[in-house]
């Protein structure tokens, strides 16, 4: 629990339960329990599961929505998508947690509005990450490279290896997906 803050360690703990029993199996009791403070205590703070979902959510995909304002500002060039798919890795990295909750609990995460949230920026980050004019094997490419850092997520701690040169790797494929699919748009 690195953060310290009481709303962040109710953050932390509830993530990491949500993640080890699942949201559903989860009660705001264990919560409080393994925090050591009373419900009332939690109440202050929280008064649902969902409520604590949605804070962290919000929380830890801030750097997404900073991301996507960034990048609507930016030249449509080569370079601007690179650097997008930087960023969207390093926020990925940041709410690593959270994604796996989402990962594991995906029945819970559609019923949830962040459900729809996160669809909508995913949407919005394919927009960004392609052009109109590319052929459409250059535009799977570009939604391929979003996707293959969020796979790159959950199934590279199966692949043996360190996990810095895992990341990296995974950073490399996706960069290399949006630049092949740039320079088949100059071969047309």
């Amino acid at each position: 629990m690195a953060r310290g803050n009481t709303r962040q360690r109710i953050q932390d703990v509830a993530l990491e339960l949500f993640a080890e029993q699942g949201y559903e199996k989860t009660s705001l009791r264990e919560i409080a329990e393994h925090l050591e403070v009373t419900k009332a205590a939690l109440y202050y703070h929280f008064k649902t599961k969902e409520d604590i979902v949605i804070s962290l959510f919000r929380d830890l995909t801030r750097p997404i929505d900073e991301l996507i304002a960034w990048a609507e500002r930016q030249p449509r060039t080569l370079e601007t998508k690179q650097e997008m798919l930087r960023r969207y890795h390093a926020a990925l990295l940041g709410a690593a947690p959270l994604f796996r909750f989402m990962q594991e609990n995906q029945a819970t995460v559609r019923d949830l509005a962040i459900g729809e949230t996160f669809k909508d920026r995913m949407i919005t980050l394919t927009r960004l990450i392609q052009e109109p004019d590319y052929a459409m094997a250059d535009r799977v490419r570009c939604i391929g490279a979003l996707f293959t850092m969020h796979a790159g997520m959950f199934f590279m701690q199966h692949v043996d290896g360190d996990p810095e040169e895992k990341r990296a790797a995974v950073l490399e494929v996706a960069v290399d997906l949006v630049t092949q699919a740039h320079r088949g748009r100059a071969r047309d």
